[in-house]
C-alpha cells in the first residue's frame, strides 16, 4: 500500500514539473531576422608572383558565405562571417562569385571579376571627381587585381596610408580642409608590377566675399608676391579665431603683396561703383601710420585695375579700415563700374622695404549703403529694402499707396494692416537688419489711421530669435479716418538685452472679420 502511495506521488511530481516546464523550442526571432544586403568584396593579392589571393566578402545580416573561386567548377568554401578565404590562382581571369546566407536561411549572391597577371597593368583609365571636400576615386586597366589610392594629405605616419578598390567600387576620401592634393593611383597586378598614376586636385569652393578664414569648405590659397608670406593663423587677440597673417621680410619689395586667393581671384565679381565704392578689412598692424593699400582687377586683364590707400591709426589693436575706391592712389586708373573686378591683392606698409613686420587681416567686405538696412527709422519709401512682414493669428501686413494723403501724413507709402478671423492678438512683425539702439533714446512714436476711436494698438519689441525677451506698450487711438500720431514710452526697457524684431498687434484685444471695420494704417516709425 506504502508503495502505491509512493508511485502515485512520484507520477502527480512528474506530472506537476512537465507541465511547469518552459519551452524553448520558440523560433520566430528567426523569421523576423533581417533581410541579408549589402554583399561586398575585396581581393588582396600577395605581390610575390606566387598567385595567393586573399577573398575578403562583407555584408549586412549575415552569418555565413559560400566563397566559389571560379577555377574549380562549382565547388566552393564555406566561411563564417568576419572570416577570409585564401586560394592560389594561375595568371587568368576568373569570376569569383560569393553566396551571403542570414540566420533565417535567406542568401544574396554577388560575382565580380578577379585578375591575376604578374604583368604591369596597362590601358589605366582614372576616374577622378570632387565634389565640396570630397574625392571619389574610381579606375580601370587592363591586367590590373585591385588599386591603391593615396590621397595627399598625409600627415607623417608611417606605412603612408591608403584605400584599396576594385573596379566599379570607387573609393571616397574627404579632406580636413579644401586646398590642392596630389592623388597618387597604383594598380596592382597579381605579382610585384604595378602601375602609378598621378593627378592634382582642388577640393573646396573658391573664395568670395565676404572673406574671413574660418571656413574649412573654402580654399584658402593665398599668391604671395615681392617676398610676402602668408598663412591663415590663429587671431593674435582671440585664439578661437582664424586669420590671414602676412609677413613682409627683411629685404622683401616696397611693393610686396599677397593676392588674397589664387589668381584666379574671387567666385564672383566684386560689386563695387561709383554709387557703393567703398570695401572695409579689418586690421592689425605692428605700429600706426603704416600704408595698406588694397588693389582691385579683373583676373584675366591686369590693366583693368583701380587702387586705394588707407593708414592704420593704432598697433597691435584690429581696427576697420575703409579703402575708398572713388579716391584712387596717385598715377593709377580711376574706379571704372563697367570692368569686372574679381580678384583683391593686399600691400602691407607700401613703399618701405622688408623689415619682418608682422599684419594679420580679416573681413574684407563691402559693407552695407545705409540706405539698405532696415531699421528705425522706418517710412516705407525705400524701393531698395524689403518689408518683409509676417502675419500671425489673423493679421497681414503689406506696404500700399497711401489712401489719405493728408493733414500730418501726406507721404506716398505706408503700412497696411487687415485683421482677419483668427485671435483677438492677431499682427504681424517684421525682422530689422541690426537691433535696435535704445542707449540714448526711448520713445516710440508712429502714425496710425484708424476706422474707429478707442482701438488698442500695442507695439512690441522681441529678441530676434528669442520671443521671450520682448518688451510692449499700448496706447488707445482717439481719432477715427484720419492720421494721428501715437506715443510707446519704452523708458523701462531693458537695454542689456537684443531687441531685432518689431511686432505690431493693432486693436489688440478685438477679435477681427477682414472687412473695412478692421483695416488699418500705420507709418512714420520712429525712436525719440
Amino acid at each position: 500500500m506504502k508503495a502505491i502511495k509512493y508511485f502515485l506521488s512520484v507520477t502527480l511530481l512528474l506530472a506537476v514539473i512537465t507541465g511547469c516546464k518552459k519551452d524553448y523550442t520558440d523560433t520566430s526571432f528567426v523569421q523576423q531576422a533581417a533581410e541579408p544586403g549589402k554583399l561586398g568584396v575585396m581581393f588582396d593579392i600577395t605581390q610575390d608572383n606566387t598567385g595567393m589571393v586573399t577573398i575578403i566578402p562583407s555584408g549586412e545580416a549575415i552569418t555565413s558565405y559560400d566563397v566559389y573561386y571560379g577555377d574549380n567548377g562549382e565547388n566552393f568554401e564555406k566561411v563564417n562571417a568576419g572570416k577570409t578565404a585564401q586560394h592560389k590562382y594561375a595568371e587568368g581571369v576568373y569570376t569569383v562569385k560569393i553566396v551571403g546566407h542570414s540566420i533565417s536561411g535567406k542568401s544574396v549572391e554577388l560575382s565580380h571579376e578577379l585578375t591575376v597577371s604578374f604583368r604591369a597593368p596597362e590601358n589605366l583609365e582614372p576616374a577622378i571627381t570632387t565634389s565640396a571636400l570630397t574625392v571619389t576615386v574610381d579606375a580601370k586597366a587592363s591586367y590590373e587585381t585591385m588599386f591603391h589610392v593615396y590621397y595627399g594629405d598625409e600627415t607623417g605616419t608611417n606605412p603612408e596610408p591608403f584605400d584599396t578598390f576594385l573596379e566599379g567600387q570607387p573609393a571616397k576620401h574627404t579632406y580636413a580642409a579644401a586646398g590642392t592634393y596630389t592623388i597618387r593611383l597604383v594598380a596592382l597586378s597579381g605579382g610585384a608590377a604595378t602601375t602609378t598614376y598621378q593627378q592634382t586636385i582642388k577640393v573646396g569652393k573658391q573664395i568670395d566675399l565676404p572673406l574671413n578664414f574660418d571656413d574649412p569648405i573654402f580654399d584658402y590659397t593665398m599668391s604671395d608676391f615681392g617676398g610676402n608670406v602668408a598663412s591663415v593663423d590663429a587671431d593674435p587677440a582671440n585664439n578661437a579665431n582664424k586669420v590671414l597673417k602676412v609677413v613682409k621680410p627683411n629685404g622683401a619689395e616696397v611693393w610686396a603683396g599677397t593676392t588674397l586667393g589664387t589668381a584666379t581671384g574671387f567666385a564672383t565679381k566684386i560689386p563695387v561703383s561709383v554709387s557703393n565704392s567703398k570695401m572695409t578689412m579689418r586690421i592689425y598692424s605692428p605700429a600706426a601710420g603704416l600704408t595698406i593699400k588694397l588693389k582691385l582687377e579683373e583676373h584675366a586683364e591686369g590693366t583693368h585695375s583701380v587702387e586705394t590707400d588707407a593708414v592704420t591709426t593704432v598697433a597691435n589693436k584690429w581696427e576697420t579700415l575703409t579703402f575708398d575706391f572713388k579716391n584712387n592712389s596717385q598715377s593709377t586708373p580711376p574706379l571704372n563700374s563697367a570692368y569686372v573686378y574679381d580678384k583683391a591683392s593686399v600691400f602691407f606698409d607700401f613703399g618701405v622695404m622688408g623689415t619682418g613686420k608682422v599684419f594679420y587681416i580679416d573681413d574684407l567686405e563691402i559693407p552695407t549703403p545705409p540706405s539698405m538696412i532696415l531699421g528705425i527709422p522706418i517710412d516705407f519709401e525705400s524701393t531698395e529694402l524689403n518689408y518683409a512682414f509676417t502675419g500671425f493669428d489673423g493679421g497681414a501686413a503689406s506696404v500700399v499707396n497711401n489712401p489719405s494723403a493728408t493733414g500730418i501724413n501726406t507721404s506716398a507709402k505706408v503700412g497696411k494692416m487687415v485683421k482677419s478671423a483668427g485671435q483677438t492678438w492677431g499682427g504681424a512683425f517684421l525682422p530689422l537688419d541690426n537691433p535696435i539702439d535704445f542707449s540714448t533714446k526711448k520713445i516710440f512714436k508712429m502714425k496710425v489711421w484708424s476706422p474707429r476711436v478707442g482701438a488698442k494698438i500695442l507695439l512690441k519689441v522681441e529678441n530676434l530669435t528669442n520671443g521671450g525677451i520682448s518688451f510692449e506698450k499700448e496706447t488707445a487711438t482717439t481719432k477715427a479716418n484720419e492720421w494721428e500720431e501715437l506715443t510707446f514710452d519704452y523708458s523701462a526697457i531693458n537695454t542689456a538685452n537684443s531687441y531685432q524684431k518689431l511686432v505690431l498687434i493693432l486693436d489688440n484685444g478685438t477679435a477681427g472679420d477682414g472687412s473695412a471695420n478692421y483695416t488699418f494704417y500705420f507709418d512714420d516709425i520712429t525712436l525719440n
